[in-house]
């Protein structure tokens, strides 16, 4: 029996310039600086400070338990009107895969060798910019509960998704 065709998607290290494209990294900073009096806090003003669109909606936050989902993905989806944060919880390492946006318009897909994936350290969270193609969360254990920030309405009347001409894997 033969295999199916498979694509590999390249995996990229996460930093900021080369996840800039797709979205923001979210850091652990240190806690407790907003209680101290020589400290200026002002969270909307500091370059930690992440942009979201989720006025487009009634925002949602959850915790979504899954279960193994491995590095093989069929489809990628994006969201047109809100941004989307995720981030692992329990310290998991996890994996997405991300193509930038495309024309709104004339709903053009992006191709395979636009998709690129990013290995995301169990203490950080991505925010996916307004557009984003993505597929994931992906990971290898056997389970992991991500938190997940979006609209009430994001994955029915604001997911688009494009099923991809074949396999593709994750290359870790």
């Amino acid at each position: 029996m033969d295999s199916p065709a498979r694509h590999s998607v390249p995996l990229q290290e996460l930093t900021d310039e080369a996840f800039a494209p797709y979205g923001d990294i979210i850091k652990p900073r240190k806690s407790g600086e907003q209680g101290d009096r020589n400290y200026a806090y002002r969270p909307g003003q500091e370059e930690t400070h992440v942009d979201l669109t989720i006025t487009n909606g009634e925002p949602l936050l959850r915790i979504m338990h899954q279960f193994k989902r491995g590095l093989i993905f069929t489809i990628l989806a994006r969201h047109r009107r809100v941004s989307q944060c995720l981030g692992a919880l329990q310290g998991k390492e996890w994996f997405i895969a991300v193509a930038a946006p495309t024309d709104f318009a004339d709903d053009a897909h992006p191709r395979l060798d636009q998709v690129t994936a990013f290995r995301i350290p169990g203490d950080r969270i991505i925010k996916l910019h307004v557009g984003i193609w993505h597929a994931g969360p992906h990971f290898i254990h056997d389970e992991c509960m991500f938190l997940s920030l979006e609209n009430t309405d994001t994955n029915t009347s604001d997911f688009q998704y494009m099923p991809l001409p074949m396999e593709c894997r994750i290359e870790d």
